[in-house]
């Protein structure tokens, strides 16, 4: 039985959310199909512009992305648009969809009767409330793909499997393993030998370019509570440990990276390995997953446990 996705997205809990999406039957729909040799690689690049799209209207910043061949995955922020005026609003949602008429003459300065602009409140408070929230994000992304990708194809029907996967990261312990998890996704898949290579990825991004719409880090009150530089370090030799297949090998250098990140050196790998599995709904640790599952009344232990560092 599923959960209602507002039981699941707790912001009073954590801002930070985990979201995969994947394609129906997992076909290639993105990458290069094997079997066909037909090649999809061009839909990568509309997802990511459709992404940082609509983050750019949304109340929500993208921490990390990763594009694979049949699903991607997202870590989220969800922000607080409470200070934006009405028209703020308005505007942003007409930057990807209409608006009713009586809005529209709202934007004019054409709308003076109490009823009406009691009824302009209403759509406000609306559009206000949806610009926060991860289902429409999610909707306003894959809707877009699904209806470009069959129009290309000459065909209707599902693109996406019907519900995204969300997962809540309690700590920042959670939300910088998770990080790590997607931004690795191809080289952990063979698909790349180096972070350079980790083609349609946050990390490369980060790394060829040094302003980028991502969610910064370190540099102030809602960015990343951690820094680029420790962050690199860490996808570097981790990456290392991953493509080398040196069986969990940390070395002295790479236990120093965990600890300034206040991450336990015995239990990073097999931490990070575990996302592999998403059917737990929120990482944290003990005590934080009891809280979540109290407030969004589901098994506490179904969350994946952090020890301590």
């Amino acid at each position: 039985m599923t959960v209602a996705r507002k039981q699941q997205i707790c912001v009073n809990q954590t801002p930070y959310y985990h979201i995969i999406s994947r394609c129906v039957r997992q076909a290639f729909l993105f990458g290069k199909d094997p079997l066909t040799g037909d090649s999809y690689e061009h839909r990568r690049q509309w997802l990511v512009d459709r992404i940082k799209k609509t983050a750019s209207v949304f109340a929500i910043d993208v921490c990390s992305y990763a594009i694979m061949s049949n699903h991607f995955h997202l870590v989220l922020r969800i922000g607080d648009n409470a200070q934006w005026t009405d028209k703020q609003v308005l505007m942003a949602w007409l930057f990807l969809y209409s608006l009713p008429i009586l809005c529209q003459r709202y934007l004019q300065d054409d709308v003076s009767d109490e009823l009406e602009l009691k009824e302009v409140k209403q759509y406000v408070e609306l559009y206000r409330e949806r610009l926060c929230s991860i289902s429409w994000f999610m909707k306003t992304v894959n809707e877009y793909i699904a209806r470009k990708a069959n129009q290309e194809d000459e065909c209707t029907g599902h693109f996406w499997e019907s519900r995204f996967k969300s997962q809540a990261l309690l700590d920042e312990r959670a939300l910088l393993t998770c990080m790590a998890y997607v931004d690795l996704n191809p080289i952990r898949a063979g698909l790349a030998k180096s972070l350079r290579h980790s083609e349609f990825t946050s990390i490369k991004e980060r790394i060829e370019h040094k302003s980028t719409d991502l969610l910064g880090f370190g540099q102030g009150d809602h960015d990343l509570p951690f820094y680029l530089s420790s962050y690199l370090d860490l996808l570097d030799q981790t990456g290392r440990i991953i493509r080398d297949d040196n069986h969990g090998f940390i070395s002295v250098e790479m236990a120093s990276v965990l600890s300034d990140l206040h991450l336990n050196p015995d239990t990073w790998l097999d931490e990070l390995k575990a996302f592999k599995s998403f059917g737990f709904s929120a990482v944290g640790t003990v005590k934080q997953l009891q809280e979540y599952s109290a407030i969004t009344k589901k098994k506490w232990s179904v969350g994946l446990r952090l020890e301590p560092a």
